[in-house]
């Protein structure tokens, strides 16, 4: 069973979060906050595998909300889902920054959003391959003073695989792509999230193109 916390100011939204969510026999949701300071309570009291988490909220934003649930050792196994009427990069890529594992809208069908809570809670970042395009172009502008010095720390097999993560594939398709096995490339991308200390695929999505290890348009 998954389970879900709904942190959203508008009680309209979670009850229709919750009625969507509820229909699959493996989901539950085991809590809901109106406000971000609210939902870093529910979290760390409930501790939940997913927590869609609303950006425009009064007060804190969904996103400070996120960077500090991530920030809890204990709540490592959170995976935190932005969800928002907004779709624009700065949004994305904050929210990624942050520890989000993907970025969803408010607009998503539910099957859609069945669907990615859970990808979400399997591990797998929510980042559709227009998403993924918008994270790139946003992390390319802007990259941090001394990005690439944690490529010296990869090997070659590493940066290969960093790079097809960036561009979005799957643990499948980097198998294909590169001649590994899934299973193989699974394993090169826990490598990279404790070299690289990301906390999930998402993140490593933003790190490729912040180290300019691949740049827009190159995928």
């Amino acid at each position: 069973m998954i389970r879900v916390a709904l942190v959203d100011d508008q009680p309209l939204v979670r009850e229709g979060l919750r009625s969507l969510l509820e229909r699959a026999d493996d989901i539950t949701v085991v809590g809901e906050a109106g406000d971000a300071a609210g939902g870093v309570v529910l979290v760390a009291r409930e501790r939940p595998d997913v927590v869609l988490m609303d950006i425009r909220m009064p007060g804190e934003d969904g996103i400070a909300a996120t960077r500090r649930i991530v920030a809890y050792p204990e709540l490592r196994q959170v995976r935190v889902v932005v969800l928002t009427t907004f779709d624009t990069d700065e949004h994305i890529l904050d929210a990624i920054r942050a520890g989000a594992a993907g970025f969803l809208l408010k607009d998503t069908s539910p099957d859609d959003l069945r669907g990615a809570v859970r990808t979400v809670a399997r591990g797998d970042a929510l980042l559709s391959p227009s998403v993924t395009r918008r994270v790139m172009r946003a992390a390319a502008a802007s990259p941090k003073p001394g990005s690439a010095e944690p490529l010296d720390t990869l090997t070659a097999r590493e940066r290969e695989v960093l790079a097809k993560v960036g561009a979005g594939q799957s643990n499948a398709e980097i198998g294909r792509s590169l001649h590994m096995s899934p299973a193989t490339a699974r394993t090169h991308v826990g490598r990279l999230l404790g070299k690289l200390g990301a906390r999930d695929r998402a993140r490593l999505v933003a790190i490729a193109y912040e180290t300019g290890l691949i740049t827009p348009g190159e995928h």
